[in-house]
């Protein structure tokens, strides 16, 4: 069966096929960046520019096109607190940069709107009056656990910013990312198959039930979505989020054109996360290397394509030692015992739970914690207890209460309190 005519999805697809194929011819690369997203801290942001913070005619300007434009940023602007004016003003500038990076097809548009991803307003980038990315900027909560948000500014680029760039744009935007001292915290890499590959998308479950797709001897996890019995819009992932590497592969052809059009492109998708690797800016650069770096068997994928390169690898963070958290934690628990045992225990003992909660609720981590995850806490707190009991030997339990204890070393009085 032919490929259906006149759909609005076979022309956007076929204009991503091209687009994609121009890509390489220029660049020489077969993986396309597919998504981007990265934060700088505030600090380090670009100065705003001189025309939204005084803003005026500038020589060479449309009279018309400039006031409409700066008539609504100038609008938007003038909605914010005071105190909210300059981070505004710096994630519009970086938002500028970005789209200039993109190429000259980009644009911001020039009213603020809504913020995702726990940001409170973000900017549109956009592209023939669609957006295609975004900046969020300020925190959507007040709460403590969001304060630091407030104090970075975000950048997420859609596949369509990626795809529909000028030529060069990865390495602009890479440019952008390490002139901010951002963190790139997400990056797609897209290797596409246009006419099928040998095997097809059996021979990747074939693969990974072979072993092929395990990395450092361990099977990783795999999940099938789609209409595996009639064989279209099937998808398979492996890997996970948590552990911030998955690659999903599937019918890119599918999902453009329908099933109906019997399309044989695959797409070999690779999606880094920043949660326990560091994502280089050369990822953006050197996207061939990078996907090659992901395992051996992500390297045989990209000789399939009659690509060989110097595979780079992104190495998962270093866990601390299990022995490090737990005496932190020691320690943090020792430091509650002498210190400030007698204040919990009138707090345990006179304040409502609902009460003592409310206002512990939304403290933050103790100083020498901070450098560990929760799950490494929740992990290790127990042995940290255990660790400290051995050295408080004076563990007493008023039988009239639900747990009522005093943790002190030996030959103190002990202080009893109740248990919420």
């Amino acid at each position: 069966m032919s490929k259906p005519k006149n759909s609005v999805l076979v022309l956007d697809g076929e204009t991503v096929k091209l687009r994609i194929e121009a890509e390489r011819q220029f660049t020489g690369n077969s993986v396309h960046i597919d998504w981007v997203r990265f934060t700088c801290r505030v600090k380090n942001a670009p100065v705003p520019h001189i025309d939204v913070l005084f803003p005026e005619k500038r020589e060479g300007w449309d009279n018309i096109e400039w006031e409409r434009q700066e008539k609504r940023l100038q609008l938007s602007l003038k909605d914010l607190k005071e105190s909210e004016f300059i981070a505004s003003a710096e994630a519009h500038e970086l938002a500028r940069q970005t789209a200039e990076a993109l190429g000259p097809d980009f644009s911001v548009d020039p009213q603020f709107k809504k913020g995702m991803d726990f940001y409170k307003y973000r900017w549109s980038i956009i592209l023939n009056g669609t957006e295609c990315g975004w900046v969020g900027f300020l925190s959507s909560s007040d709460s403590p656990r969001q304060s630091s948000q407030s104090e970075t500014i975000h950048v997420n680029l859609f596949g369509m910013a990626c795809t529909f760039a000028q030529n060069g744009w990865n390495h602009r935007v890479a440019d952008l990312v390490d002139e901010t001292e951002a963190v790139l915290t997400r990056s797609d890499l897209a290797l596409d198959f246009f006419d099928g590959c040998q095997g097809g998308i059996d021979g990747v479950r074939q693969d990974y039930r072979e072993g092929l797709c395990n990395v450092g001897g361990r099977k990783l996890k795999f999940n099938l979505v789609g209409d595996w019995e009639n064989g279209h819009d099937r998808s398979i992932y492996i890997g996970s989020r948590e552990a911030g590497k998955v690659t999903n592969i599937y019918e890119k052809g599918d999902q453009l054109f329908g099933h109906q059009s019997n399309s044989e492109w695959l797409r070999f998708e690779l999606r880094y996360g920043n949660k326990l690797r560091v994502l280089s800016s050369d990822i953006l650069r050197r996207p061939d290397d990078f996907f090659a770096g992901a395992s051996d068997w992500h390297q045989s994928v990209l000789l399939k394509a009659a690509r060989v390169v110097a595979s780079q690898k992104i190495s998962v963070k270093a866990r601390l030692p299990i022995q490090t958290v737990t005496a932190e934690c020691a320690r943090n628990i020792r430091w509650m015992v002498n210190t400030a045992a007698s204040t919990l225990a009138v707090a345990v003992n006179y304040l409502k739970p609902s009460d003592f909660v409310e206002l512990i609720a939304h403290a933050k981590l103790p100083g020498r914690l901070r450098k560990f995850s929760t799950s490494q806490i929740a992990e290790c707190i127990g042995g940290a207890v255990e660790a400290v009991t051995v050295g408080f030997p004076s563990l007493v339990l008023d039988p009239g209460t639900v747990a009522t204890y005093s943790l002190l070393p030996a030959g103190r009085s002990p202080n009893v309190f109740q248990a919420a």
